[in-house]
């Protein structure tokens, strides 16, 4: 079985209730982190898993609220004695300026520091980001203010496809990633520079043909969950269509 558990779902600026966006991914041989933000142990652990058991972490763009975790959960990793190698995946853009802020922190210097493996990706549509039996997650470049990645993960033992926005504007990079997946996860934060609306979102969901639209990164409170804004959406993308909450877990068993 693999699951996709979501350690957040709030935009920009958190709440009581819900942290900012940011995924864990487990499968029998990985545990992928998608984004790291706000306090990553305390998340972790709400969801049952801990970080110690993370073997890579994916991460779609360098703004606060979707790496700001990072430095702690190297850190705290580093503390608990963890010992295997955490591969790490994102554009240059990201990697470049997340490596610059841990050389602040003097990791270099750091005692026994476990290894990590810096896998920077190229801004082309499709580019393999990981794979193994279960699981094969391709990036494409989507349009946000800086260089950001979208997700396609293939689960292949469920035949399931999620395809995950980041957050962007409304792009075909974004359609021809998410064609036909199962499940589209994209963001509401508002139309905007960079940014998408829920009826831009559930108008990319249509066009990708997906099975189903959970809506994330949105705005709390939310003004699109009312059942007048559901219905509008609907109008637009007839599947079902779903507002993420933080611990929300899904998961996807082997046909």
């Amino acid at each position: 079985m693999v699951s996709l558990t979501f350690l957040g779902s709030s935009s920009a600026i958190p709440s009581q209730e819900r942290e900012n966006t940011h995924f864990l991914l487990q499968a029998e041989q990985r545990k992928v982190l998608i984004d790291c933000a706000g306090n990553p142990f305390t998340r972790l652990s709400q969801a049952g898993s801990s970080a110690l058991q993370l073997t890579d972490v994916i991460l779609t763009h360098f703004h606060p609220d979707h790496v700001s975790g990072m430095p702690s959960l190297l850190m705290g990793m580093w503390l608990l004695g963890h010992q295997r190698a955490l591969h790490v995946y994102g554009l240059a853009h990201t990697l470049d300026r997340l490596e610059m802020v841990m050389d602040a922190y003097g990791w270099d210097s750091w005692p026994r520091f476990f290894p990590v493996s810096f896998h920077r990706l190229p801004e082309q549509e499709y580019t393999l980001v990981l794979e193994d039996g279960e699981l094969r997650i391709l990036a494409s470049p989507v349009h946000h203010v800086i260089p950001t990645i979208g997700l396609r993960i293939e689960l292949r033992q469920a035949r399931k496809v999620i395809a995950y926005s980041a957050d962007t504007e409304p792009c075909g990079e974004l359609i021809r990633l998410a064609n036909g997946a199962d499940i589209l996860i994209h963001e509401a934060s508002g139309e905007g520079i960079g940014h998408s609306s829920a009826l831009q979102a559930a108008e990319i969901a249509r066009q990708a043909e997906v099975g189903a639209l959970y809506l994330i990164h949105y705005p709390d409170p939310n003004p699109s969950a009312s059942s007048e804004w559901l219905s509008r959406l609907q109008d637009v993308f007839p599947g079902p269509i779903f507002f993420a909450q933080d611990l929300m877990r899904l998961e996807f068993r082997e046909v």
